[in-house]
């Protein structure tokens, strides 16, 4: 059925045009693992030589001018700083061990996270195109630099739909002293349907900015002012055919929905004491720990595509970008509310159909920068990620970096191929999820991208 037929029929009966929703659930190419994904964005390039990428021979060399070889065809963001005097290795100063059944090694870093490597896959073989954190974490979320592309998670809604009514198929949490370089860009629909695009909710007072009722206006009026718009827009929509028509009846009815649901999706009242200790949350307090708790109860509640974004990673040695004190503070901001989230999955019975992804734009540089305090300039040849559930491996590592951490020396892994495997999981061939624009059809992965089989279960 056409646009045109479809909203003449919605005109005389509404239920038609509810069970056609741009986000109602949709069946995937094939089989999927996962249902869902909650995708733990660490904005600013995350350490992976002092978090999970232990370096005996970058230790043991410290302060030693790294071999031409490495350098050589390179650029990176700051090269004035990394280079002048020529680049010393810089060796991790903290401690690392080995956890688990697996005997993944983990630093001092991550006490909580180290709990649960035998339900999580590490990949240290990460590889990315640009390195500057704007285009970076563009490129991480829509697969490439240029402004107006569907981000992953407006792909996702846009292959499988949502198993939520009262809630976006696609929701951002934010926490961090500000938000993450590229803001809105990083979860947009791109030239999608506007539908499907992340929307952010904040953790306390109003979910959403102006979506509250204004005072002394009943429900009932309410109803009736959205009923009218709707009839409105569906004729609008049999005379133009406009996908954008749709998109904004379902806005306006999603909104509605979310007067009441949304409040009580952000009251944690609920949870036992238990549960809000496991995560570290505390109601009433924006934090990453109750947004993760807040994570849980939205694919609880059938949201599809869940993205937390956590600021600030970026550790050049500057004020407040140091590798100890600040590189302190925001690993102790994630890392009980990360593991917690694993745990509650896996006693919910969850885990096994949401993945769980953890990783930021870019990685680190063996080498360090010529700074206040030793620090690491960004570095796109390799760096970690972690992921859990969803038909991913458990207590397993994926790839191996050489003697220094500068690139992979085995099983390199594109960002393309992390959209692949993604989608993958989801049930979605990469090659097949498309939509038509400007003369050609686009995709997420561009025209790359393999499934990373070793990360599989």
């Amino acid at each position: 059925m056409g646009l045109g037929p479809l909203a003449l029929a919605g005109l005389t009966d509404p239920r038609l045009f509810a069970q056609t929703s741009p986000t109602a659930p949709r069946m995937p190419h094939f089989a999927a693992k996962a249902k869902r994904v909650i995708y733990l964005f660490m904005a600013g390039g995350p350490s992976q030589l002092e978090l999970f990428d232990w370096k005996p021979k970058l230790a043991a060399m410290h302060g030693q001018a790294i071999p031409d070889s490495y350098l050589q065809g390179k650029r990176f963001a700051f090269m004035d700083s990394s280079f002048k005097d020529r680049s010393k290795l810089l060796g991790a100063k903290r401690s690392f061990k080995q956890h688990g059944r697996c005997g993944t090694w983990v630093s001092d870093l991550f006490p909580h996270i180290a709990g649960i490597v035998d339900e999580i896959t590490l990949l240290k073989t990460c590889r990315t195109n640009l390195f500057n954190h704007a285009p970076a974490k563009l490129f991480m979320n829509t697969g490439t630099g240029f402004f107006g592309r569907p981000s992953m998670g407006a792909w996702v809604a846009y292959g499988i739909g949502s198993e939520s009514q009262n809630l976006p198929a696609f929701v951002v949490l934010q926490s961090g002293p500000r938000g993450p370089r590229g803001g809105g860009v990083n979860w947009g629909s791109g030239f999608l349907p506007t539908t499907f695009q992340g929307v952010p909710l904040s953790g306390r007072g109003d979910p959403i900015l102006n979506l509250a009722t204004p005072a002394g206006i009943p429900q009932t009026t309410q109803r009736e002012s959205i009923d009218a718009i709707r009839q409105l827009n569906l004729k609008r929509l049999a005379d133009t055919g406009d996908p954008e028509i749709a998109t904004r009846i379902a806005s306006y009815e999603m909104a509605f929905k979310m007067q009441s649901s949304a409040p009580e999706l952000i009251d944690l009242s609920g949870e036992s004491k238990a549960t809000l200790d496991l995560y570290g949350a505390k109601p009433g307090q924006a934090s990453f720990a109750n947004n993760c708790l807040l994570a849980r109860r939205l694919v609880e509640r059938g949201t599809r595509f869940v993205q937390l974004y956590h600021t600030s990673w970026d550790h050049h040695g500057g004020p407040g970008e140091t590798l100890t004190k600040d590189l302190d503070t925001v690993t102790r901001d994630v890392d009980q509310g990360c593991a917690a989230l694993i745990l509650d999955l896996k006693a919910r019975g969850l885990l096994d159909d949401t993945l769980v992804v953890w990783g930021g734009e870019f990685g680190r540089t063996p080498m360090g920068e010529n700074r206040e305090n030793p620090g690491r300039n960004h570095h796109i040849d390799a760096f970690s990620m972690w992921f859990a559930g969803g038909g991913t491996r458990r207590g397993a590592v994926v790839g191996e970096t050489d003697e220094f951490g500068f690139g992979a020396i085995e099983d390199e892994c594109h960002v393309h191929d992390l959209h692949a495997t993604l989608l993958h999981l989801l049930g979605l061939d990469h090659e097949k999820l498309t939509f038509r624009f400007q003369g050609r059809q686009f995709r997420l992965t561009d025209v790359e991208g393999r499934v990373i089989k070793k990360l599989l279960a």
